[in-house]
């Protein structure tokens, strides 16, 4: 059933991402093109994104356990640190220069563009090149 609810939420997701155009570059480029052909849309798109989080985790938090797992996972380090911010600095410019972030990435994979493959394996040797250069610390906590 766990797997079932998984596969349920990745589809609502994609389904999400492919409606609001964020599979499409040219829609990110334009929302930070403050001068030439902005689109505002992805400030909706987010906006959106906050309000459902905003009343989920409400619900969520309501509850003991989560329906599908063990417990739940918390953050445990709350600090604002070079890392950190190095780490969105990255994040950000990265989703400025592909146009893509790797949420939008994946269902992008449908698309059969190679642009959102060479993107993903540039996700994915960034993933493997932090963890030989940086050991794996505990950040989070069961409830």
């Amino acid at each position: 059933m766990r797997l079932i609810f998984a596969l349920f939420t990745g589809l609502v997701f994609g389904v999400g991402i492919a409606i609001s155009g964020m599979m499409n570059p040219a829609k990110v480029f334009n929302f930070f093109d403050l001068t030439g052909t902005w689109d505002p849309s992805l400030a909706f798109v987010m906006g959106g994104a906050v309000i459902i989080t905003f009343i989920g985790y409400r619900l969520v938090w309501r509850r003991n356990a989560p329906l599908f797992g063990g417990g739940f996972q918390i953050p445990n380090n709350s600090s604002i640190d070079a890392r950190l911010v190095g780490g969105s600095a990255i994040f950000g410019i990265g989703w400025g220069i592909a146009g893509f972030c790797p949420g939008a990435a994946i269902p992008a994979l449908g698309t059969g563009r190679w642009e959102v493959v060479l993107f993903l394996a540039a996700v994915t040797a960034g993933f493997y090149a932090r963890r030989l250069l940086t050991p794996i610390q505990q950040t989070t906590k069961a409830a």
